[in-house]
């Protein structure tokens, strides 16, 4: 098999389920149906996946654009393996609630270092103003 090197070697999993995650990570699972020259892909019969812990949940999607940019990880899913997973499936409701209290405990548990930290004397620089720079 000769390589193509770039994006052109995708060409051949045109049609083939795939993983992508991207920089925001977020997790999108669907047939790659086009790509180009920039990484952008299009995925069909796309699902949002949800992780919180051993339990996943998935939003449809539907047809789904990505910039090339965004893509951090692109992967083939093997169809016979798919269903194998130690993770429990929920439904979108119970996983987004999670994801909820997820992320109040991390927020809850950054307020507390960012505290530590003041009453030792340091200081840590919010995100917001980590971009002006």
């Amino acid at each position: 098999m000769n390589y193509m090197p770039g994006t052109a070697s995708l060409i051949q999993d045109i049609d083939k389920k795939h993983l992508v995650l991207l920089r925001d990570g977020r997790t999108l699972i669907g047939f790659l149906r086009s790509i180009d020259q920039f990484a952008n892909l299009v995925l069909h019969q796309t699902v949002e996946r949800i992780h919180v812990g051993k339990k996943y949940g998935d939003i449809p999607r539907g047809i789904f654009v990505v910039r090339g940019e965004n893509v951090v990880l692109l992967g083939e899913i093997d169809l016979e393996k798919e269903s194998d997973t130690p993770l429990q499936q929920v439904s979108i409701e119970e996983i987004l609630e999670e994801q909820r209290v997820e992320q109040q405990a991390k927020q809850e548990s950054e307020k507390l270092k960012v505290q530590a930290l003041k009453e030792r004397g340091l200081s840590v620089p919010r995100a917001d103003t980590l971009d002006e720079y």
